[in-house]
């Protein structure tokens, strides 16, 4: 199964250092690991940096991986789609990088999967510009998919969802990770989201790597109090689930 380390990773733009020495554990495949932290903290650069779109220190290190060409795929927050492509086309285009432009029966019915999956079939021939930034989101995630990445880093996937596709996305890509094995980093503003469906986290901040391990060791109200500035408390619900329940917002 694909695992991913991170040694002594450091990022930048330019020459300024955006995030430094960031060491983790190993990341491991079948499971969803969030990456939290607030807004500026780094976690984008990050997910850059482990893409290899920029610059910086330290080693990324990928065990067991099995896709051909680049095993890693990076979803950012502004996909930048094309709007003159159908959705069917976009997903197409994106299955095709780094491989011949001839069109195989299997890849077709492949891209049928996946929309039907993410249901968004009814989308398929409508041209990106249409859409909304939900939608828009939704055909971004099927555009990452269809390259069958060993490991997925999604960058605020669910922004643009309301909450009912939001629950469904996560479930969706919690089930897929552990049929297929895929690592999937998902950057969340949403703390219960990450609690509900990330095995991991880690906590991103100033510049630097705060906390990792099992989500529910690493979400506490000391965390919240000292890199969120809320006091907020962490409750069983119903199930047995942990839930961040927030009180104030501290000056």
């Amino acid at each position: 199964m694909v695992a991913l380390k991170l040694q002594n990773l450091s990022g930048r733009y330019g020459r300024h250092e955006v995030f430094s020495d960031v060491t983790t554990d190993l990341i491991r495949g079948g499971e969803l690991t969030a990456v939290i932290g607030p807004n500026a903290a780094g976690k984008s650069t990050l997910f850059k940096r482990i893409a290899g779109l920029i610059k910086g220190g330290g080693v990324v290190e990928l065990d067991g991986a099995r896709a051909a060409g680049r095993p890693i795929c990076y979803m950012p927050q502004d996909t930048g789609a094309n709007a003159v492509l159908t959705v069917y086309e976009s997903v197409l285009l994106a299955s095709k990088q780094g491989a011949g432009w001839r069109v195989e029966d299997g890849e077709l019915e492949e891209i049928d999967t996946i929309l039907k999956a993410l249901r968004i079939s009814d989308l398929a021939f409508r041209n990106l510009g249409e859409l909304s930034g939900g939608q828009r989101q939704l055909v971004a995630i099927a555009q990452a998919l269809i390259r069958k990445p060993d490991v997925l880093l999604m960058d605020e996937p669910t922004s643009a969802l309301d909450l009912f596709r939001q629950i469904e996305v996560l479930d969706f890509m919690r089930g897929l990770a552990g049929r297929t094995g895929m690592a999937v980093v998902i950057a969340l503003h949403d703390l219960n989201h990450a609690l509900r469906y990330c095995h991991n986290a880690m906590v991103v901040g100033n510049g630097r790597l705060i906390a990792s391990g099992l989500t529910e060791d690493v979400v506490t109200s000391d965390l919240l109090r000292n890199v969120y500035r809320v006091e907020a408390r962490i409750e069983n619900c119903t199930q047995g689930r942990p839930m961040v329940i927030v009180d104030q917002a501290l000056a």
